[in-house]
C-alpha cells in the first residue's frame, strides 16, 4: 500500500475520532444543562452562564444564545489559537446548541442538591472531553487569554473576575441561594474537568537525594521495575557533590517506592510532584546517566 494512502487513511480516522469525541462531549454537556441545571435555575460560569441568564430574561432559545454569545470569541481565537482549534470549537458549539434543543424539557430531577452535584459532574465530563479533543464550549478562556496579554492580568484572575460578575448577576436575577448552588456546580464541574483531562491515576515525579543513591536506584530498577535517571547536584550548605534520582511513577507504585527508599536510607530526602502529562516509553531495567 502506498505511503501516501496510509497517511491519508490515518488522517481520516484521526479526524473521525476527534469529531466523535467533540460530539460526545457537547451532547453530554447539553444533557447536564437541560436535564439538571436550567430547569432548576442553576447556572454555569462564563459565557454559558450569561447565555442561561439571558435566555431566562428574554425567553430566547438557549442553544441559539450560547452559539451567538460564543461566536465573537471563536472569531477572536483565529488570531490566537490557530485554524484547527477554531474549527473544532465552532463544530462543538454547533453540536451543543443543537443538543440543548434536543434535550429541552427533559427534566431529570427537581432536587436542588442532586441537580447541583450531578449537573456539575456531567457538565464537567462533557466540557473535559471537548477540551481533551482540543476544542472549547465556552469563550471565557479565549477572552481571558486576549485580555491577559493586553492588560497584564493572569488568565486565572480574569476568569475568576468574569465568573464573580456572572454569579452576582445570577443572585439578582434568580436568588442568592441559586447563586450559591451555581458556584458549587462550577467547583464540581472544574474538578471533574481536571479528572477527565489528567485521569484518575495521574503520575508523580519523584526526586530522591540520599547518600545511598545507587543502592536505592538499583533496588527500584531490579525489584520494582521503575526506570530511574541519575542527575548530578551540589549541596547548598555542604558544597558536596550529590547524586539525585529522578523518576516518574504511578500512584500505585509510589507507596511501594517509599517503603523501599526508607528501608535503605531512612534519612533520604524525597520531593514528590504531580505530573499532569507524561509521554514516551518507560525505560525498563536500564539506568540512564547524565
Amino acid at each position: 500500500m502506498p505511503e501516501r494512502e496510509i497517511s491519508f487513511k490515518s488522517l481520516f480516522f484521526r479526524v473521525i475520532k476527534r469529531l466523535f469525541f467533540l460530539t460526545l462531549g457537547a451532547v453530554i454537556a447539553a444533557l447536564a444543562l437541560e436535564g439538571f441545571l436550567v430547569p432548576n435555575n442553576i447556572i454555569d460560569g462564563g459565557v454559558i452562564g450569561l447565555s442561561m441568564i439571558a435566555s431566562y430574561i428574554t425567553k430566547y432559545n438557549l442553544g441559539l444564545l450560547i452559539f451567538l454569545f460564543n461566536l465573537p470569541f471563536i472569531c477572536l481565537a483565529f488570531t490566537k489559537m490557530g485554524k484547527q482549534f477554531v474549527l473544532q470549537t465552532f463544530y462543538a458549539n454547533i453540536i451543543l446548541s443543537l443538543a440543548v434543543n434536543m434535550f429541552h424539557a427533559h427534566l431529570v430531577t427537581t432536587d436542588l442538591l442532586l441537580a447541583t452535584v450531578f449537573g456539575g459532574l456531567i457538565l464537567g465530563t462533557g466540557v473535559g472531553i471537548v477540551l481533551k479533543s482540543e476544542g472549547s464550549l465556552d469563550g471565557t478562556e479565549i477572552m481571558s487569554l486576549f485580555l491577559s496579554k493586553k492588560f497584564g492580568f493572569s488568565v486565572g484572575e480574569i476568569i475568576m473576575s468574569i465568573n464573580l460578575l456572572v454569579y452576582m448577576l445570577c443572585g439578582f436575577v434568580f436568588t442568592w441561594e441559586r447563586a450559591m448552588y451555581s458556584i458549587l456546580t462550577y467547583i464540581i464541574a472544574s474538578k471533574m474537568i481536571d479528572i477527565v483531562l489528567d485521569g484518575l491515576n495521574s503520575s508523580k515525579s519523584v526526586q530522591v537525594i540520599s547518600d545511598k543513591t545507587f543502592e536505592i536506584g538499583r533496588e527500584l530498577v531490579e525489584n520494582l521495575d521503575i526506570s530511574v535517571t541519575y542527575m548530578r547536584g551540589k549541596g547548598g550548605y555542604s558544597g558536596l557533590d550529590k547524586d539525585i534520582i529522578y523518576c516518574v511513577v504511578s500512584r500505585l507504585e509510589l507507596s511501594k517506592m517509599k517503603e523501599v527508599i526508607k528501608s535503605i536510607d531512612p534519612n533520604a530526602f524525597m520531593a514528590i510532584i504531580d505530573v499532569h502529562e507524561a509521554y514516551g516509553a518507560r525505560l525498563k531495567k536500564k539506568l540512564v546517566k547524565f
